[in-house]
């Protein structure tokens, strides 16, 4: 018998009282900027406990304009952005070169909160970006060496070859450079920070980028 798809989503429980800590959150008391609040929230997912609170949801576009959406790794968030980085031949890389604006989501169920980042991208020189790469560990280098992301694959096989001569050549040569990995930056437009409420009462803060500062807005939930 097979599994009723709507009948288990609707055996599932949203932010369950015994896993999940819905705080209050005053908006009247976030700083002028969105970095600090953002700094702020993921420390709070960590101590919290949230699985690999680093992973978000990075959005694209390709030339025809048509969606794209996949998990990566956040790599840093500073006065120049929110980076991350990828092949640049890869089809993210490829849809970046052909529209360069993005949009990123962190979703910390531990705590109902989400941030929804979006605006224009840009890739860091060369060097920064192999440096981002070596600061890495082995098997990130071995999986950037191993390259064709996105690539039809042949067979199962055949990644097995290419991903072992990876890794021994990223344990004989920890600085091997990979021209195509590329370090990404996201300078925001606008942030948008969710809390969850128990009555439904969710808030959410906006941060818009305007005449060189951040203006801040309340978003019916």
């Amino acid at each position: 018998m097979g599994t009723d798809l709507h009948e288990l989503l609707r055996s599932l429980r949203v932010w369950d009282p015994e896993v999940t800590e819905l705080r209050p959150f005053d908006p009247a008391t976030a700083p002028t900027e969105p970095l600090p609040l953002f700094t702020s929230w993921f420390a709070d997912a960590v101590a919290a406990g949230q699985r690999e609170p680093h992973a978000m949801s990075l959005a694209t576009s390709d030339a025809a304009g048509l969606p794209d959406v996949r998990i990566v790794m956040l790599h840093g968030a500073d006065a120049d952005g929110w980076s991350f980085a990828t092949h640049a031949t890869s089809r993210k890389g490829g849809q970046l070169a052909a529209r360069p604006y993005a949009a990123l989501a962190f979703y910390w169920p531990v705590l109902g909160r989400q941030v929804r980042v979006r605006g224009p991208v840009t890739a860091a020189p060369a060097q920064e970006s192999q440096g981002d790469l070596h600061a890495r560990s082995t098997g990130a280098l071995a999986a950037a060496l191993t390259g064709r992301q996105s690539e039809v694959l042949g067979s199962a096989e055949e990644l097995a070859r290419a991903s072992e001569a990876a890794w021994e050549r990223a344990q004989q040569e920890p600085d091997a450079p990979v021209p195509s990995w590329t370090l990404y930056r996201l300078r925001p437009d606008e942030v948008e920070f969710f809390q969850g409420d128990e009555r439904r009462r969710h808030v959410r803060l906006n941060y818009r980028r305007e005449d060189g500062g951040w203006a801040k807005e309340l978003l019916w939930p």
